[in-house]
């Protein structure tokens, strides 16, 4: 039975991953950083007639991270699949707004978190010639106003694991970044007390954009948008059986045409077939 490490699974799109790729038959070591919050995902398992290991993991801690591979290597003797998942959201009215150590913390989290767990998960993933798969987000290619850091976290990810991929599938790893757009039922970024009030009280003089922003986002910005985190699951859960995942995966229709005015190669095939010609891949 294949096994897949799921990092983030204490709710939202990690959470209903773990539950779907253990129904589709998979072995799945449920990472979080604190374990006791594991109460919600043992009860999705259970309704779905299906057992998850639950272990700490806090992608920020490289010991942590090692620990927990030294877990799977022991108790399982492979990884088939790493889903890089955890993240935090950031936004702010504007870069200014936030502290250094805030932009700095987001990007522990959301990209040197994917680069940490990443490293020590690749031995095992070579060996069973296994699957790199992180989810990115379309702020990873479209700039969003307000999500600066979250945004440029993102970027990274994309940049970091579009320059892995020739070279892990060199080696027998398929790489992919699995992009949603909004997920409205996760608590992921929701911010209940956004209104015109907390909004001229924090954000100084962007309070008016801010403002038309938010009118924006809860208009027409993101109409059809929205996507249940058990259908982001399911795209995943193809990307970890299907037999040539491509590179980007986007997880809609509406992601799709958000990226299309900015992206002319969407699955990121153009790209991954010349950059293996560089390393002397079959192309």
């Amino acid at each position: 039975m294949s096994t897949v490490l799921i990092t983030g699974t204490s709710s939202g799109i990690g959470l209903a991953t773990a539950v779907a790729a253990a129904r589709a038959g998979f072995t799945v070591v449920a990472t979080m950083r604190d374990t006791g919050r594991d109460g919600e995902l043992r009860e999705a398992a259970a309704r779905a007639g299906v057992t998850v290991d639950v272990r700490r993991l806090d992608v920020t801690d490289p010991a942590s991270a090692a620990a927990c591979l030294r877990y799977v290597r022991v108790a399982y003797g492979r990884l088939d699949a790493l889903v890089n998942n955890a993240g935090v959201a950031n936004f702010d009215p504007t870069m200014e707004m936030s502290t250094m150590d805030d932009l700095r913390a987001n990007l522990e989290v959301n990209f040197f978190g994917v680069v940490a767990v990443s490293r020590v998960a690749m031995p095992l993933l070579r060996a069973s010639r296994g699957r790199l798969i992180t989810v990115g987000s379309v702020h990873g290619l479209v700039g969003q106003p307000f999500n600066e850091a979250y945004a440029a976290a993102k970027f990274a990810v994309e940049g970091f694991m579009e320059s892995l991929a020739p070279v892990a599938a060199a080696h027998g790893v398929k790489v992919s970044v699995v992009v949603p757009g909004f997920v409205p039922d996760t608590q992921f970024g929701i911010f209940p007390d956004i209104n015109r009030e907390t909004i001229r009280a924090a954000s100084g003089p962007y309070a008016r954009t801010f403002g038309d922003y938010i009118d924006w986002v809860r208009g027409q910005g993101w109409e059809g948008a929205g996507q249940s985190r058990a259908e982001v699951a399911e795209v995943i859960v193809h990307a970890l059986t299907a037999e040539s995942p491509p590179f980007r995966i986007p997880t809609s229709a509406w992601v799709r045409d958000y990226l299309a005015p900015k992206l002319a190669d969407p699955a990121g095939a153009a790209v991954q077939t010349l950059a293996r010609t560089w390393i002397g891949a079959p192309a």
